[in-house]
């Protein structure tokens, strides 16, 4: 049985099993909001972006920079991404 979380998040289930696989906070609540919203369509695949592991550490940089990752001007490559997948 999920947790009752505040209301703004809408499908405490989806919201569960999302942080369960290690998202954030953030991204748990927009995807579980998305899917209990029926004007919002999210897909299980994902959009056409390419994968982090496919960009370039430029790339992981200026992405981590826009959303406000601090000390990702030490960071490798592989920590921008690990960063970047758990903000």
């Amino acid at each position: 049985m999920a947790k009752q979380h505040a209301a703004q998040i809408k499908n405490d289930d989806t919201y569960e099993a999302l942080r369960d696989k290690g998202y954030s906070k953030e991204k748990s609540a927009r995807i579980a909001n998305a899917q209990a919203n029926d004007e919002q369509s999210p897909s299980k695949k994902g959009g056409e972006s390419k994968k982090y592991e496919e960009r370039t550490k430029k790339e992981l940089y200026d992405k981590a920079k826009e959303v406000g990752i601090s000390g990702r001007s030490t960071m490798s490559k592989s920590e921008l991404i690990d960063a970047l997948r758990h903000h």
